[in-house]
Formats: C-alpha cells, sequence, structure tokens
C-alpha cells in the first residue's frame, strides 16, 4: 500500500511496489482519457530549492493532467527563505495548504530530512548529488518498455558518475534485478563514489568494470546511459573545463554498438551527445523525458491513494 508514504530515495519501495506504479503508468499512456479527473480537487505544492525546468514541469504536467492543480515556487528567491524562513517551518505551512508535495533541494538529505516535518506525501525531486528516484523510476520504465523487462542487461553509465545523483539511484535500483552488469565509464576523476561500489555492487556480487574509453565496450552494451558534467557541482571551473567534453556521442562512435541498443539521458545534455544522434532509432532520451510525466502520474496517483 503506497497511500500516504513518501519517495525519499530510490529503495524506499519493494520492486514489488515499484511494479505496480509501471503498471499502471503504462495503462495511463495506453489510455490518458480515461485519468483526467482522477485528482480533481487535489493540490500538489512544488518547491524548487533549484532551479529545475524539466522535472518540475514533469511534475505539473503530471498534476494538471490528472485534473488537480500546482501551488509553489520555482527558486527560493521567491519563497519566504529569503526573510530566514527555516526548512522545517516552509514545509509544514505548504502541507497544511496541500495535498501532496514534491521538493528538489541543492543539500544532500534535505528533503528526508523535511519528511519528518511533513504529514502529507512528499517526493524528492533530486536533493545536491545524493538521490533522484523519480528520475530513477522514470528510467526503469523506459528500459521495462524498451527492453521488455529489467533484468539480463548490460548498462554502461558514462560521463560524471561521482556528482551524477540520477547515476547513484540508477545503480541502487538496478542491482535490485536479476543477472545486471554495469560499465562505468568515466574519467578518474569522475569515477563513481566509493561507498556505491562497496556498499552496493560488491556487497550484492554485481558484476561491473571501469574504464576510462567508451569506444572500447561500445559493443558490449544493452543501454548506454549518457550523463552530462554538471558545471554547477564544481569546486574549481579549470577542473569543468578540462573535463566538460572527456566524452561525446555521435554516429562514427555507435557503429560498433548493438542494434538493439537504447541510448538514455537524463536531460539536459549539453555537449555529450551530438544532435546528429538524435535521427537514430536508438536514441530513447525523448521518449524517456516523456516517460517521467507518465511515471509521476501514476506515482501521485498511488501517494494519494486515488488509484
Amino acid at each position: 500500500m503506497l497511500k500516504g508514504r513518501h519517495l525519499i530515495d530510490s529503495q524506499d519501495f519493494t520492486v514489488e511496489e515499484l511494479d505496480q506504479i509501471f503498471e499502471l503508468a503504462e495503462n495511463i499512456m495506453e489510455k490518458p482519457e480515461d485519468f483526467i479527473h482522477l485528482c480533481d480537487g487535489k493540490l500538489l505544492g512544488t518547491l524548487f530549492f533549484e532551479p529545475s525546468t524539466r522535472t518540475r514541469l514533469s511534475f505539473e504536467s503530471a498534476m494538471l493532467r490528472l485534473g488537480g492543480k500546482i501551488v509553489g515556487f520555482s527558486e527560493p528567491s521567491s519563497s519566504s527563505v529569503t526573510k530566514g524562513e527555516n526548512l522545517a517551518d516552509t514545509i509544514r505551512t505548504v502541507a497544511a495548504y496541500t495535498d501532496i508535495i514534491t521538493m528538489r533541494h541543492p543539500k544532500e538529505g534535505a528533503p528526508k530530512y523535511s519528511s519528518l516535518y511533513c504529514d502529507v506525501p512528499l517526493i524528492n525531486a533530486g536533493d545536491g548529488g545524493h538521490q533522484h528516484p523519480t528520475q530513477t523510476l522514470t528510467d526503469l520504465l523506459t528500459i521495462k518498455v524498451a527492453k521488455g523487462e529489467i533484468a539480463n542487461l548490460t548498462i554502461g553509465l558514462c560521463g560524471d558518475l561521482k556528482f551524477g545523483r540520477t547515476v547513484h539511484s540508477l545503480v541502487k535500483a538496478m542491482s535490485r534485478y536479476a543477472n545486471i552488469k554495469f560499465i562505468l565509464i568515466s574519467p578518474q576523476e569522475l569515477q563513481i563514489p566509493e561507498y556505491i561500489k562497496s556498499e552496493i555492487l560488491d556487497k550484492k556480487s554485481i558484476e561491473y568494470v571501469e574504464v576510462e574509453r567508451l569506444e572500447e565496450v561500445m559493443d558490449q552494451l544493452d543501454i548506454l546511459y549518457m550523463t552530462r558534467v554538471q558545471k554547477e557541482r564544481f569546486f574549481n571551473e579549470a577542473d569543468y573545463i578540462r573535463l566538460k567534453d572527456s566524452y561525446i556521442l555521435n554516429n562514427d562512435k555507435l557503429k560498433s554498438a548493438k542494434e538493439e541498443l537504447i541510448i538514455l539521458h537524463p536531460l539536459p545534455r549539453v555537449n555529450e551527445i551530438s544532435m546528429e544522434v538524435d535521427n537514430d532509432p536508438r536514441a530513447w532520451y525523448f521518449k524517456q523525458a516523456k516517460y517521467g510525466m507518465f511515471v509521476r502520474m501514476a506515482l501521485i496517483c498511488k501517494l494519494l491513494g486515488v488509484k
């Protein structure tokens, strides 16, 4: 039963509960007109302490397509945070006005802390370099639609694996499925954190390798998950400039890839995928963005207990 629950970490729900969300999302995708009044009279609070055009609009579109309404802010400068209000008071107040809240915050752990003061469902829409569980739901649904199952796959994660919260969440989530192999592709400076390897991959005996060159593993991949090198996560601009174009996927690099490969990206992209790749049928990242709205519709329904 998901009604009334928070979603803070990608592992807060069991695999069976995730399957319920994916099943509902696929039903919505198939016949969206059947769901347009499911959240009539319900209000979603969107608290975005950090800019995020896609995630915020995806949540807002999801609620509006279910018949609900939206209140909130898209940056902290338009909230009472500028007057010195603490986070707990902000959450208590917004929870009194709304039925469900989604929150993006630059500080890791802020949504977890906020959930202690929130008596309506709180959804983590991304906290620092830590977690992004609804992007993970989006990624898993896309993989399920494309591949028919979330198992028996080799997934290459390429780019900024150090600060990439979508990567951290996805590794955690996919490690719960059978026969998954990870190929971690990054410069040494942007390798995935040690705690992800020791506490998840090693602990669960998940097969993985770390490499620096995408070309040497391209032909092994069922999924290629490209990520942006995030300027906002660097403390030193010189390091960002040196590393920002470490990987640029183009048609030439895809020559050795499998025909059934799918290319994912959480978006926004900068230079890491050339626009010439957009016309390749293996490019799934814009479909992935659309599936994100449908899976958020399903999540909102489940947490509100309306379906």
